[in-house]
């Protein structure tokens, strides 16, 4: 879709789920069965997806190319991955209630109150460190595992998200991460393959991409 006007309607991630669950949604009880990234082809929106069904363009407004994805995994092979992720700390508070932190500016607020006065170190530090922990945490139930000397951690990008006019807007954050991982267990990599990775699924986050490690 080469359409200008139709692509100013893609003003965020809120946006742009609405419009990719056009090519999904055949009926009101749908509930979501896709991930997907945004990214620009050609100077324009183009996104990459995951689902359990192809799309479809009823409208022909899209251009849909589709094709299987069953990657054939092994233990012990190495990957190249791109995730962009939405790295949250739930915590719980006296009345029993969980709320979402982001890690980073949780980070930023731990060091605070363990040196007060001190300088902050640069952002940087806080997002790597931050965020490497936070990947390191979701290793292992995903069946895989990554040195942190292989894997690139930037991009961070605080959003606001606009929903219909006259209600709060959605905030989240995102990180950028690439390099290289090892897979440990198929059976889970193949599930987070399709489930994806994190929260924030509905706005663009999680869909982790993998291609062969070059040699």
């Amino acid at each position: 879709m080469d359409d200008p006007a139709f692509w100013s309607r893609v003003q965020d991630a809120y946006h742009a789920h609405s419009l990719i669950w056009d090519l999904f949604s055949d009926g009101p009880d749908r509930e979501r069965d896709f991930l997907f990234r945004q990214e620009a082809h050609q100077g324009l929106p183009a996104f990459l997806t995951v689902s359990e069904r192809p799309p479809s363009s009823r409208n022909g407004t899209w251009t849909v190319e589709s094709k299987p994805y069953a990657p054939v995994l092994r233990e012990g092979v190495r990957l190249g991955f791109a995730l962009r992720a939405n790295p949250v700390r739930t915590v719980q508070d006296a009345a029993g209630r969980h709320h979402r932190h982001d890690v980073v500016m949780d980070a930023k607020r731990r060091f605070s109150e363990a040196a007060p006065g001190q300088p902050r170190p640069p952002q940087p530090e806080f997002v790597r460190e931050a965020g490497l922990a936070w990947l390191a945490g979701r290793a292992e139930k995903n069946g895989f595992t990554f040195a942190p000397g292989e894997v690139t951690v930037d991009g961070y990008a605080q959003l606001r998200l606009n929903k219909e006019r006259g209600t709060a807007p959605i905030r989240l954050s995102t990180i950028e991460f690439g390099g290289l991982l090892t897979v440990t267990d198929p059976e889970r990599f193949q599930a987070a393959l399709a489930s994806g990775i994190g929260p924030a699924k509905g706005f663009g986050c999680g869909l982790l991409l993998v291609r062969p490690a070059q040699v």
